[in-house]
């Protein structure tokens, strides 16, 4: 079955569990399974490396450890993601953290239940082949975003967001440069490569291989601890999985089993080295360049969670980032408490001292 991008409302969903059952995953199938409810969980893009941890528990088989029948779906942007949960058409979203304070702060109750990444994991590329980009390339700032044209994966996103942040931060007003949402891989890497816009916001494996190419430079980097403490004021978190609370509520047996297969796939990302991960992927996710995917794996690795835990002081981070970008969101509408639980990675990792798989 191949690895495809598809929305829960409009087509059947990807079950990356029936793939790492072809790919000859020898894990047992517990007899519950057949009876679970189906968990869709969705994310904005499953090549992205950010996201790595729920590809991995599902291609590895750790969901299926679990009992349960998780569905993992790839939509086009996080914000996205955020829509389907709300509506109720997905149980998680894997997305990043912000989202939590943003969906609080408009009233509606989510938190965090497993942290990916201690880092924002993006990187401000400037393209090579524009003007505005060559400059923006030679000062390392987005002090030169003004007037430029700026990529992000879609308005009210993180990437959207974390660029008005930066630009904040270099004195160029939201008035002064031009939003180019580009929820596709695909269109992003062409603006960058063609100069249509001058700068993007990008994950890996995308970063990688545009630096590797010639056609972008770097401007800020935040796919590291320390460049998103430089960049972004603190202790971050980027990626996570994240539900609505009623959902965990009425469900925490099936959060925990979600909890343990999750931290699982984390202990995997940081005991297995960076070629023995990629081959365990389907080059569907990898892409035709496998070298350059192993390259940007390897560098991401170091800011990948051990144990899935929220970071101290991130929390208050990432609020400031939302609330200097404009983005809507103030702190007397967000209890930052409520935005996230330790509670079931906790839990799993106490099952894992005991010898839990």
């Amino acid at each position: 079955m191949p690895f495809r991008a598809q929305h829960p409302g409009r087509a059947l969903l990807l079950c990356l569990a029936l793939v790492a059952a072809a790919a000859g995953t020898s894990a047992p199938v517990h007899a519950a399974q057949a009876a679970a409810a189906p968990i869709r969980l969705m994310m904005g893009g499953m090549a992205k490396i950010v996201y790595l941890p729920a590809v991995l528990a599902a291609r590895l088989g750790y969901f299926r450890d679990e009992g349960l029948d998780v569905q993992v779906v790839g939509g086009p942007a996080g914000i996205d993601t955020s829509t389907e949960l709300i509506a109720g058409a997905i149980e998680g979203a894997v997305g990043f953290y912000d989202h939590t304070l943003d969906l609080q702060s408009r009233g509606q109750d989510v938190l965090s239940v497993v942290v990916f990444q201690r880092a924002l994991g993006l990187a401000e590329l400037a393209s090579t082949r524009s003007e505005g980009g060559r400059a923006m390339a030679r000062s390392g700032s987005m002090r030169d975003a003004k007037g430029r044209r700026l990529g992000v994966t879609g308005f009210g996103s993180s990437t959207w967001v974390v660029t008005r942040y930066l630009a904040a931060g270099a004195g160029v007003a939201p008035g002064d440069y031009t939003i180019v949402p580009l929820a596709s891989d695909t269109r992003f890497i062409e603006a960058l490569q063609q100069g249509s816009i001058d700068a993007g916001m990008v994950e890996e494996p995308t970063a990688t291989r545009l630096l590797s190419s010639g056609a972008t430079q770097m401007v800020a980097d935040m796919r590291s601890v320390e460049g998103s403490q430089r960049w972004l004021g603190g202790p971050y978190a980027g990626a996570c999985l994240y539900m609505r609370r009623s959902w965990v509520d009425a469900h925490p047996h099936e959060t925990a089993q979600l909890a343990r297969a999750l931290v699982r796939a984390l202990r995997y990302l940081n005991t297995h080295s960076a070629q023995a991960i990629a081959d365990a992927l389907p080059p569907e996710l990898t892409g035709s360049d496998r070298a350059g995917y192993v390259q940007a794996l390897a560098a991401a690795q170091p800011a990948f969670s051990r144990d899935g835990q929220m970071p101290e002081g991130a929390p208050q981070t990432v609020l400031h980032v939302l609330i200097a970008a404009g983005s809507g969101v103030t702190a007397r509408h967000v209890d930052l408490a409520k935005t996230y639980t330790n509670d079931f990675v906790a839990s799993a990792q106490s099952d894992a001292l005991k010898g839990a798989p």
